[in-house]
């Protein structure tokens, strides 16, 4: 499993992450503070709290494309 942090400013960059997400067959959660959701559900992404860091866990370990195509999404 990879842990790591994302922001997602806009509902175009909500948009562009869940379609990413769907294109993949692994399962990856969003948690923030103490909600979890399907990274693959675009309601659930709208019921957290957008205006902070959301930390990603993706459940499988050959995660490397997945995370090239997020990139621009990842903060510290």
């Amino acid at each position: 499993m990879k842990t790591f942090n994302i922001q997602l400013k806009s509902i175009n960059d909500v948009k562009d992450f869940v379609n990413i997400v769907n294109k993949y067959d692994f399962d990856v959660d969003l948690t923030s503070g103490r909600y979890i959701v399907d990274a693959k559900s675009i309601m659930g992404i709208f019921s957290l709290d957008l205006s902070k860091p959301i930390k990603v866990e993706v459940h499988n370990d050959n995660a490397d494309d997945f995370i090239n195509e997020i990139k621009s999404f990842i903060v510290d």
